[in-house]
């Protein structure tokens, strides 16, 4: 699967492009579950953000290819690495993955932000991929991003959550991208976005896959993740002479 010209020109523009049944239902459904069977096993998680904590709350899991080998294995669909190469270019490293499940009528909301804080790259090659595993209308608390926010740059980043400026960037504001099961949402770093609150009487459960061009330095040592420098499709042409473990020291 492949970006039509359209869906490109829509990205380049926007910094962001829904993509409608990446996956079938029947896909989504076997994910879904898997995504629930890991919170089952790990217990009780809420990744709340700070600046919003309160009574609602949002099971998350980091590194979920450590934790379903389901997950291992979609990380190399065709499907998703052939769009993310038409974004990126031929060579697709991950970076992370983390899982999120906002529960029914008091799932967390994301303030406004740029994922760049978190893990600046010199060249801004990052994506975020979003797998929506169930329905995700807006009152379910669905993406929402400012059109075209990416070509503003790195912004000033505000509070621990290093969230956007909430004066410019109002939550209501934003345009909605709702999306259904098996679709996915492919964004770039700097478009400014997140999400409200599940009010409906539904988990909202997705997959977050955040991918880069290997020759695109990352420019501090932050967040850094079992897997990551994996590659997800063509090479990485950084790699230099051959040497044991033993002879960098890392055995």
């Amino acid at each position: 699967m492949h970006l039509t010209p359209e869906q490109k020109a829509f990205y380049d523009e926007n910094g962001y492009v829904l993509i409608p049944g990446l996956f079938t239902p029947e896909e989504a459904a076997a994910y879904r579950a898997e995504v629930h069977a890991i919170d089952a096993r790990q217990g009780e998680t809420n990744a709340t953000w700070a600046s919003v904590k309160g009574d609602t709350a949002i099971a998350h899991s980091h590194d979920v290819h450590f934790k379903s080998g389901a997950f291992t294995r979609l990380l190399t669909d065709a499907r998703l690495t052939g769009i993310a190469q038409d974004i990126i270019g031929p060579n697709v490293q991950l970076h992370h993955t983390k899982m999120f499940i906002k529960p029914p009528e008091r799932g967390s909301p994301f303030p406004m932000h740029q994922d760049y804080p978190y893990f600046p790259h010199r060249d801004h090659s990052m994506i975020a991929v979003i797998l929506h595993f169930d329905d995700a209308p807006e009152e379910k608390g669905c993406l929402c991003a400012y059109p075209g926010s990416h070509k503003l740059g790195p912004l000033p980043a505000e509070g621990a959550d290093h969230h956007v400026s909430q004066t410019d960037f109002p939550f209501d504001g934003a345009t909605t991208v709702p999306a259904k099961a098996g679709d996915a949402i492919f964004f770039n770093y700097l478009t400014v976005h997140g999400s409200g609150i599940n009010r409906s009487d539904e988990a909202r459960t997705t997959l977050l896959i955040q991918l880069r061009d290997p020759a695109d330095p990352q420019l501090n040592n932050r967040h850094a993740s079992r897997g990551q420098g994996m590659m997800l499709a063509g090479i990485d042409p950084t790699i230099g002479e051959f040497k044991f473990a033993w002879e960098n020291g890392d055995a």
